[in-house]
């Protein structure tokens, strides 16, 4: 022992010593724990023994073996059997001894349940993480941080770990039967099923036939707070009368008591004669079995292993259920949702039962006003109001379904799900937070007889009714037409169509001519966009213009209309035409874009057109759709130095204090007033009204759709003299309007 006191940093030092006065009792019925110790060292051989020789480890003695090599070790582990652990230096004969010893226990011996401790008085040589990992190895202390406490807190730690091992073994033919359970429990669907298995899995796994049932907290509960909270979700046969009712019924006071105990000790109860398993947190629940049978030790460590495997399992069942509810049905009102609609519509339409049968979709008026106005929480306690009353109207004899933020489903008899029947729905106020609120609907329908779309066909087509009523009236309904298909669908045709003609540069612009007509010198042109098809053909703008702005496919359109005119106006500018003006077109969806002022600026920037040259025109309903907002952005439109016209004026009956207030440059006579000159009347009171009014805000005024020299004479008797129109040019391409700009100057 005197190379402990010499050498600390390769010795077992034990700074607290126990008592051998206090050491409790041993069980001498249960052999000793095996512990074996192999060092080259003789003297930590002593010091271990001598720290845990009179020590107990769950009350069973300890006995030694000495291996002092690890060539020594090896035939001593190759004849002896149920060591419990193996005290193991790292470093002996040679430096990587100890590691290939653990490599010759796990991997050539196939001891995988003896503990290895590995110690070293050399912390330089310890083992690296991925060798901890790969050979199992228990823990690793450097022999001078080995007191006795922490040897012996060791040593106890792997022992126990070494019993649960040995106890699983010992256990195969139930872990065996625990993962046939656990097999054929995950694939049963649904709680009930799945509760129902656990009962007869249990009853396999303890070899008898036991009674009981399974219960839970309420849905809307999130954990039990006493026994008469629980609700029985599945039975054996003695319990049958139990099934689905709360155990407050139970009338038995001694399984009440149970239960009771298991809720409030939050753990298993284990008697004589029954038994009550938790399943702690099962998606966010408990739930409890009880068990009209007391169970063994033995059986005891079997159960908690059945338990912590089915856990994982009922909770999965209870995670797909709420998930499965979360998928089919509105959280907020209850009723199905859009995905459920859709596989009972499917259902219905497979079935040939359609026959008349009707799906409605019913969509509050005015919702979003309301939801805006009065708050979110106020909306929702709407809709739950209005989802009630269609309940208590159509009760369930209709499938009712909530497919939008404020959209109803109903699939139905035509005898029940008619336009009169559900406006009976929304004749009364509805009482909502003590407010009266008195709401409307409009309702699209579609017949499912002969229908030969798929559900999903049949919920737009519906869609597309109700959005045909709402575009007539609201508050009112329309039953969906084959007409309405086909024109929408040809619109989405268009709109595809549209797309790829713009990718594939099949858009183009051209460029019709603005003159003086005093003088008949060009004074600008206007930028107008043209698609011809690959056939030859051309689209007329009237139809893909309003699929432009539709779709959103406008703002990119748009812009690169607007450079194009702009690059097209700084070539003409270098050709000596500075005087020229050029006008572009700007829609709404384009105007109201975030970044519609940077793509001006950019568009001026890049191609170094003369901003005091470019014109926007904006149409004149558009102007008065948002007035405070359209000032704002003409303001910093105007301090780039770019003019704007109001397009098609007259047709959008705009305030003229609004006008005053736009600050625009000039105002556009719309063809339609133009053409009310014609051979046999000067008429043209309009025009010639907007003329005065121009002269009076001193604003210009130009004229479109001029095509007669009566109507060029007539407008400038009113003081009109701009103009454009087939009189004096056609819209022309770049090139043609260059040769015509050559010639009307010569």
């Amino acid at each position: 022992m005197s190379e402990l006191n010499h050498h600390n940093d390769d010795a077992l030092v034990f700074l607290d010593e126990l008592n051998p006065e206090h050491l409790p009792n041993i069980d001498l019925k249960k052999p000793s724990w095996r512990i074996m110790i192999i060092d080259d060292d003789p003297d930590v051989h002593s010091a271990t023994m001598f720290a845990l020789g009179n020590l107990e480890i769950q009350n069973r003695s300890l006995s030694f073996l000495h291996a002092y090599s690890a060539s020594e070790a090896r035939d001593i582990l190759s004849s002896e059997s149920d060591i419990a652990v193996i005290l193991l230096d790292v470093v002996m004969e040679e430096e990587d001894a100890g590691l290939n010893l653990v490599n010759y226990v796990r991997k050539n011996l196939g001891l995988n349940d003896v503990r290895i401790i590995l110690r070293t008085g050399q912390p330089g040589y310890a083992p690296e993480i991925d060798a901890i990992r790969d050979y199992d190895i228990n823990d690793y202390k450097t022999k001078s941080e080995l007191t006795r406490t922490k040897l012996y807190t060791t040593v106890t730690s792997a022992i126990r770990s070494y019993e649960q091992i040995c106890s699983i073994i010992a256990s195969q033919r139930g872990l065996e039967l625990i993962v046939n359970a656990s097999t054929e429990l995950m694939s049963l669907k649904g709680l009930q099923n799945f509760s129902t298995g656990v009962l007869h899995q249990i009853s396999k796994l303890l070899g008898k036939n036991i009674e009981g049932f399974v219960c839970s907290p309420l849905d809307d509960a999130q954990n039990a707070e006493s026994s008469a909270t629980l609700l029985a979700i599945a039975t054996s046969n003695s319990f049958s009368n139990l099934n689905g009712l709360m155990l407050d019924k139970l009338e038995n006071n001694h399984i009440q008591q149970q239960l009771e105990k298991s809720v409030t000790s939050r753990q298993s109860i284990f008697g004589d004669s029954d038994s009550v398993l938790r399943f702690e947190n099962v998606a966010q629940k408990d739930i409890y079995v009880f068990l009209q049978t007391g169970v063994s030790e033995m059986d005891k460590r079997l159960i908690d292993v059945f338990c912590s495997n089915i856990s994982v399992g009922l909770n999965n069942v209870m995670l797909t259920s709420r998930l499965h509810k979360y998928a089919y049905f509105d959280p907020l009102t209850g009723l199905a949702n859009r995905l459920k609609l859709l596989q009972t519509l499917s259902e219905a339409l497979q079935s040939g039962n359609e026959k008349g049968i009707v799906l409605s979709l019913v969509d509050i008026d005015h919702f979003a006003e309301t939801n805006d106005a009065l708050g979110h929480q106020f909306g929702d306690m709407l809709l739950c109001a209005v989802a009630k009353r269609l309940l208590s109207h159509f009760g369930t004899s209709c499938h009712l379904a909530r497919v939008g933020g404020d959209t109803f489903a109903l699939l139905g008899s035509e005898s029940l799900v008619s336009p009169e029947n559900i406006s009976k729905v929304f004749h009364l106020p509805f009482d909502v937070d003590n407010q009266d609120v008195q709401l409307s609907a409009t309702i699209g329908l579609v017949r499912l007889e002969n229908y030969a779309g798929g559900s999903a066909d049949a919920l737009k087509d519906t869609n597309i009714a109700l959005k045909r009523a709402k575009a007539h009236q609201r508050a009112s309904y329309s039953y969906f037409t084959v007409d309405m298909g086909v024109e929408i669908r040809e619109r989405v045709r268009m709109m595809h169509a549209l797309r790829a003609a713009f990718e594939n540069e099949r858009l183009f612009v051209v460029y019709q001519p603005q003159i003086d007509m005093r003088t008949k010198s060009a004074v600008g042109a206007e930028a107008l966009l043209r698609w011809k098809t690959e056939d030859g053909t051309f689209v007329p703008p009237d139809q893909f213009i309003p699929i432009a702005e539709y779709s959103g496919l406008i703002v990119d359109i748009g812009e690169w209309v607007m450079r194009s005119a702009c690059f097209e106006l700084k070539q003409l500018h270098d050709l000596g035409y500075i005087e020229l003006k050029m006008a572009v077109n700007v829609s709404q969806a384009q105007f109201s874009h975030p970044l519609f002022l940077q793509s001006l600026e950019r568009a001026l920037s890049e191609s170094r057109a003369p901003a005091n040259c470019v014109e926007l025109e904006i149409t004149e309903s558009m102007a008065m759709t948002d007035p405070e907002l359209l000032i704002k952005t003409l303001l910093h439109i105007k301090q780039l130095g770019v003019q704007v016209s109001i397009d098609d004026f007259g047709t959008g009956f705009s305030s003229l204090s609004h006008l005053q207030k736009l600050n625009v440059d000039k105002l556009k006579i719309d063809r339609a007033f133009v053409n009310e000159i014609n051979e046999t009347s000067d008429e043209g009171s309009i025009a010639k009204m907007i003329v005065q009014l121009s002269k009076s805000l001193n604003i210009k005024v130009i004229a479109e759709g001029v095509e007669t020299e009566r109507q060029a004479q007539t407008l400038m008797s009113f003081g009109c003299h701009l103009a454009q129109g087939y009189l004096y040019a056609r819209p022309l391409t770049k090139d043609d309007l260059r040769s015509w700009l050559a010639k009307s100057v010569n």
